[in-house]
Parts: structure tokens; C-alpha cells; sequence
């Protein structure tokens, strides 16, 4: 006979296992549940910070042997300034294209198209839509808006291809310096065009980094000059300008400004006049700016001294030419005289002492007779007498006769300012600030140049250069353009070059006008002083607290020598 209480211990161990059963199964359900739930997740995330440009992998071997999965970049590098503000990035977008084959009417759906996609043409679509191929592109980047309407067409045949977009989200600031890209993504100009290998992912061309091009420009800087650079053009009535902004003791161009300029966003029927580079291609007379080479090239060479001078009592002719001043003043000038007053005069006549060969020899070494090198391939030639005769080495000595880049002419200037080392201007970014050149005059030279750039801006014809605080020196430059048979004495080019703090000097900057009108407020005048060297004051005013220059009092010691050999034209 069954014992009752072990028959009732029997029942309670099969209804716990059963219940153990059921808790288990539902466990494991709970589990396999969490981690598919974690799994999607996981993927989320893996998707949501994944490369925006839907990077693909492949696998790669490292230097300790270990087999990784790395990620290999699609899209185009970004495009930085120094400071790390972005100029040129690349965006998602999708395109549109058409297996024509599944199209059943093609011109109802053209004409729906067209009311989406309004730049295409009704007959392009209609052509593409009945062309019968599997594959046809219908258009490039579209917006989001475009691929919304378009996927609600629901039509079968229309297909969404993943493709990037380059944005330049400053539009046309800096537009020459960074060029632009076709609808492949292909550099088409600028930077975009020099490093277009080194920009593309996979690249065995030369490392930019961190697929990162890190430029030297300062994006706060080139607003300043190109919105003041706009201003004296609208002001002036002028139909183009250049502007620049280079550092002397790198040759870091930290703004760069092409007018009239363009959106690289856009340029769908961009001119050639807006795409071409006045800075960098553009080649000019720059005339008296010319004159500060002249010096030093004379005053290194021990042709002059600061205390000669030259008789400047009426104009030198010369063959069918005739030298004289804009502002003659009629008398012996000292050197420093000659200088400050622009005169041409006595600088025909220094250059005479110089001779020829040393002429040719100094500004071919400081690079004004060649292209300059910098990072773009938007760069011109100089321009210069074939036969360099007499009369060309006394009009070179002033600018007239020889035409070279606003590039080049700051370039020259940074090495004439910053104790006489050349430095080849430079777009990318030079972390260590300061680049060895080669010396081309001696640095006790230097310092006379920068007292005679600098008593330009106090006494002479550079005045409205001067910025207080910043002891600005700089020097005008006025030329009449090159037009058939000889010059247009209408139409001028005028420009300003400075550079500050003269007793240290940082930078340069120069500015140009093309054909500038006179206007009241200039007394009618339209010369590089009254046009363009405002540019400049209020550019290094403008600039100055962005690159870390405080304003302090000058220092007048540096320049009583050369103010002592000044005549007060008031006493005569």
C-alpha cells in the first residue's frame, strides 16, 4: 500500500518542475528578445556615427602583424584655415537616374519631372525617359525637397544614386583661393585643382593629413579685406581690385581677394572676368610701389647712401621720353626726399648709377621675373622688355614697363621689410610660424627700408595709410594702363602696399583698384594714395585684433634720421 504523504511529496516535485520549465523557457525568450534588441541598437549606432560618407572597409595589416578593418574614405578632403574653420566639405545627396525600359509613359512622367526639376528641360526628360536603356542619369544632386517629391511619383523605374556634394559653406569668400569642383568632384581651379589627387581618398600622392588641407588663410581676415576691398570698389566706381594679406616672417598668405569674384557653390554662367584671379594671374604695371626695390637695391650695393640726393629741378628726357614728377618740387632732393615724395626724377637717376645688370640681377633675385610659386595653378607670367635699354632701366626703377602679380609684390616687400630673407609666399599653413629664405639684401638695408616705407605714411604720399597705434609704413603706387600704341592716361591702376609694425614688422598688405573713379571725397584724385592706401588702413585696423597686434606709441628715435634729412616744404 502507497504511502499517502509520499505519493502527496511526489505531486509537489512534478508541479515545481514544470513551473521550473516555464520559467526557463521564459528566460530564454526574454533573453534571445534582449539581445536582438541589442543588436539593433548596435547597429543604430554603428550607422548613426559611421563615416557620413558611407565609408566601405577592407582589411589591412598593421606593423604588429595584427589583420584590422579599416575604413577606407570616400569623399573628398575638407578644406580648413588655420584656425580650423571649414572652407570646403563634402555633403550627401542623391541623384536621379532611369531604367528606361520600365517606363511605360514616358512623356506623362516627363512632364511630371518637369514640375519637380524645373532647370531640366521638358525634352530632356522626354528623350532620356524614351531612350530604352537601363541606365540614363535624369539629373545630379538633387535636394532634399526634389528626391521627396520625385519618390512620391512611386514610379518603379526611377532610381536614387548616392553621390556627394561639395559645399562651400562661406560662398564666395575665398572663392579664388579654393577653386571649385565639376560635378564628378574633379578640382577645377584653385586649391581644389593643385592637391585634386592628394584631396581624393586612396590617394598615393602626397599626405595632406588628417584628411584635413589646413590653408593658411584666417577666414575672419579675408572678410575683413575683401568687405573693404568691395566697399573702395562700389566707392570708386573701379571694375576690379586685388587684395592680400601675407605674414613676412613665414609667407603665410592670411587673406587673398580676386574682384569681381564668384559662389563656387554655383558657376553655372560664371563670367571669365569672375573667375579669373587679379592676385595671383592678374599681371600690372604697379608703378611707384617699384621704387622701394629700386632703393634697396641701390642702397645694398653702396650706390647711395641716406645722405646723397639727386638734382630734381625739371624733368629728364631721355630719346622721345621725358621723365618727370606728378608732384615736382622742383629742386635737389635728399634720398629720403626722393622717397617720400614719389619722385621719379631722382629715382630714374639712381637707377642709372645702379646700371642695367645690377638691375636685372636684383629683381630677377627677389623673384620678379618669373611666375611665382604658390599653390595654385592660377598664376601669371610677368611681363618685361626683351631688349632692356637704357630707358627701360630708368622707367623699370619706378614701376612703369614691367608688369608682375600683387603676389609677387608683397612677396618682394615681406623680403625687403622682414631683414631681407625672400620667403615664397605659401596657402598652407605653417605650424612652427617661421620659414627659413634666402637673404637677398643685407638686414642694416632692411631697416633703412622700413624708416623710408615708414616716413611715407607720416610726411609723404601715403598718408591716409596711417593707422594710429600700428605704425603703418607702406608706398603708393600709380600707373597708367597699357593700351594700344601706348598708355590710356584715363585708366589707372592704383594700388597701396603697406606693411606694420614697423619697428617689427608682421605683415603685409596690399591693395589694388582697377580704373578707379575720382569722387569728391578724393578731390577728384584717383592714385593709389587716395584710393587704395585707405584700403589698407582699414584693413589693418580691422585685422589687427583678430592676429594678436596691440596698438602702442611709436618709437620716433627709429625715424629722426630720416626725418632730418626731409625738408619742411613750409620753411621754403
Amino acid at each position: 500500500m502507497t504511502d499517502i504523504t509520499s505519493f502527496q511529496f511526489q505531486s509537489v516535485d512534478k508541479n515545481v518542475s514544470k513551473m521550473d520549465v516555464a520559467r526557463l523557457r521564459l528566460i530564454w525568450a526574454i533573453a534571445l528578445f534582449s539581445l536582438g534588441f541589442m543588436v539593433l541598437i548596435g547597429r543604430t549606432l554603428e550607422l548613426g556615427l559611421a563615416d557620413p560618407v558611407g565609408a566601405v572597409r577592407k582589411t589591412v595589416a598593421t606593423k604588429s602583424g595584427r589583420t584590422v578593418i579599416a575604413p577606407v574614405q570616400m569623399a573628398r578632403a575638407d578644406i580648413v584655415d588655420r584656425n580650423g574653420e571649414i572652407l570646403a566639405t563634402n555633403l550627401e545627396t542623391s541623384s536621379l537616374a532611369v531604367d528606361a525600359t520600365m517606363i511605360k509613359d514616358p512623356k506623362g512622367l516627363a512632364r511630371k519631372l518637369a514640375e519637380i526639376i524645373p532647370d531640366v528641360p521638358l525634352a530632356t526628360f522626354e528623350k532620356r525617359l524614351s531612350s530604352g536603356k537601363k541606365f540614363v542619369w535624369l539629373k545630379r544632386k538633387l535636394s532634399p525637397a526634389q528626391k521627396w517629391k520625385v519618390n512620391a511619383l512611386g514610379e518603379v523605374g526611377l532610381k536614387f544614386e548616392r553621390e556627394e556634394e561639395r559645399i562651400y559653406p562661406h560662398g564666395r569668400l575665398a572663392a579664388h583661393v579654393l577653386g571649385y569642383v565639376d560635378v564628378d568632384g574633379n578640382g577645377l581651379a584653385g586649391l581644389e585643382h593643385y592637391f585634386d589627387d592628394e584631396m581624393k581618398a586612396g590617394s598615393s600622392q602626397v599626405d595632406i593629413g588628417d584628411r584635413t588641407l589646413r590653408t593658411s588663410l584666417d577666414i575672419r581676415v579675408q572678410f575683413a579685406l575683401a568687405d573693404e576691398l568691395s566697399a573702395a570698389m562700389r566707392a570708386h566706381s573701379a571694375v576690379g581690385g586685388a587684395g592680400l594679406v601675407m605674414d613676412v616672417k613665414s609667407g603665410e598668405v592670411i587673406a587673398m581677394v580676386s574682384l569681381p569674384d564668384y559662389d563656387p557653390n554655383d558657376i553655372r554662367g560664371i563670367s571669365k572676368e569672375a573667375l579669373f584671379n587679379r592676385a595671383t594671374k592678374g599681371v600690372y604695371e604697379l608703378g611707384s610701389t617699384f621704387k622701394t626695390f629700386t632703393f634697396a637695391a641701390a642702397l645694398d650695393e653702396g650706390v647711395v647712401t641716406l645722405n646723397d640726393g639727386y638734382d630734381a629741378t625739371k624733368p629728364l628726357r631721355i630719346s622721345r621720353f621725358l621723365i618727370q614728377d606728378d608732384h615736382p618740387k622742383a629742386r635737389y632732393l635728399s634720398v629720403p626726399e626722393i622717397f617720400t615724395y614719389s619722385s621719379n626724377i631722382g629715382t630714374a637717376q639712381m637707377a642709372l648709377d645702379l646700371g642695367t645688370e645690377r638691375q636685372q640681377e636684383f629683381l630677377n633675385n627677389i623673384g620678379l621675373l618669373q611666375p611665382a610659386p604658390i599653390e595654385i595653378t592660377e598664376v601669371g607670367a610677368p611681363m618685361y622688355p626683351t631688349n632692356w635699354r637704357k630707358v627701360s632701366t630708368m622707367t623699370i626703377s619706378y614701376g612703369h614697363g614691367i608688369a608682375v602679380s600683387p603676389l609677387q609684390l608683397a612677396t618682394g616687400i615681406s623680403a625687403m621689410v622682414n631683414g631681407g630673407r625672400l620667403i615664397p609666399a605659401t596657402l598652407i599653413h605653417q605650424t612652427d610660424g617661421v620659414r627659413e629664405g634666402k637673404q637677398v639684401i643685407k638686414p642694416s638695408t632692411s631697416r633703412q627700408i622700413r624708416q623710408l616705407l615708414r616716413m611715407v605714411v607720416k610726411k609723404g604720399t601715403g598718408s591716409k595709410a596711417s593707422a594710429i597705434g600700428y605704425r603703418v609704413g607702406g608706398k603708393t603706387g600709380t600707373a597708367e594702363k597699357a593700351a594700344a600704341g601706348g598708355y590710356n592716361e584715363k585708366l589707372l591702376i592704383s594700388s597701396f602696399v603697406g606693411a606694420f609694425p614697423m619697428d617689427d614688422p608682421q605683415y603685409v598688405v596690399f591693395a589694388l583698384l582697377d580704373e578707379p573713379k575720382g569722387i569728391k571725397e578724393t578731390h577728384g584724385f584717383r592714385g593709389g594714395g587716395w584710393t587704395a592706401a585707405p584700403v589698407v588702413k582699414n584693413v589693418i585696423l580691422r585685422a589687427s585684433p583678430i592676429l594678436g597686434i596691440a596698438p602702442k606709441e611709436e618709437d620716433e628715435g627709429l625715424y629722426r634720421q630720416i626725418a632730418m634729412k626731409i625738408h619742411d616744404d613750409k620753411k621754403r
